[in-house]
């Protein structure tokens, strides 16, 4: 591959010039946080079993993980401006959790499966490893390991253009197929001591039985 000349770049480092090309913010986009969950917003996170939590450390570096449980079971409502993430069995990186000790702003993204929309939920976090409401957060008998409490400070829901212009949830433009098995990308790169068959086997069946 071709190194990439920056030279050609064009880059923007003034938030006016960024304003300029952008365009002002829309009047209903301005206007469309709110500080507490509305019926709407308890409703979503009732049927969503999807959602991306975001940090950051003390010095900015960024993390972005995956987190997923059935339908009711993921973002649990603790009030009106409070709710909990569910930590179950990973691989122990803890690299969220980590951020979150050094500094608690978290962004969430939640999303349902078949909607264009989804909901935007930003606040400040605290990590928690027992409490009351665990017992409401268990899944085939097991409870999370930890909980991603977050304090609401904005939440709402945000537009569906992106997954407009992705096709996400629309099965015919699935490629699955267009990459290399897991099995095989972790072989080819990660320093791992498994062979190809050894991890074929490791990521198949019985993968999901691992999972709570």
């Amino acid at each position: 591959m071709d190194a990439v000349d920056r030279h050609l770049w064009t880059e923007l480092t003034d938030p006016v010039e960024l304003r300029a090309i952008v365009g002002e913010v829309m009047p209903q986009a301005a206007t469309k946080e709110r500080a507490k969950l509305h019926e709407h917003d308890r409703a979503w996170l009732a049927v969503s079993p999807y959602c991306i939590v975001a940090t950051a450390d003390a010095d900015g570096n960024c993390d972005a993980s995956p987190k997923g449980d059935p339908a009711g079971k993921l973002i649990h409502v603790l009030d009106d401006t409070t709710v909990a993430v569910p930590e179950r069995k990973g691989n122990h990186r803890v690299d969220g959790f980590q951020n979150v000790l050094a500094n608690p702003h978290v962004g969430l993204l939640s999303l349902l499966p078949g909607r264009r929309e989804s909901l935007r939920i930003n606040g400040r976090a605290r990590i928690v490893s027992d409490a009351p409401f665990f017992d409401d957060m268990i899944v085939k008998g097991h409870k999370p390991m930890l909980a991603l409490v977050v304090e609401i400070e904005t939440i709402y829901f945000h537009c569906g253009k992106s997954a407009m212009r992705s096709g996400i949830w629309k099965p015919e433009t699935w490629t699955p197929e267009a990459l290399p098995s897991h099995p095989r990308m972790v072989k080819d790169t990660q320093a791992v001591e498994q062979t190809f068959e050894e991890l074929v086997e490791k990521y198949g069946p019985k993968y999901e039985q691992g999972l709570y």
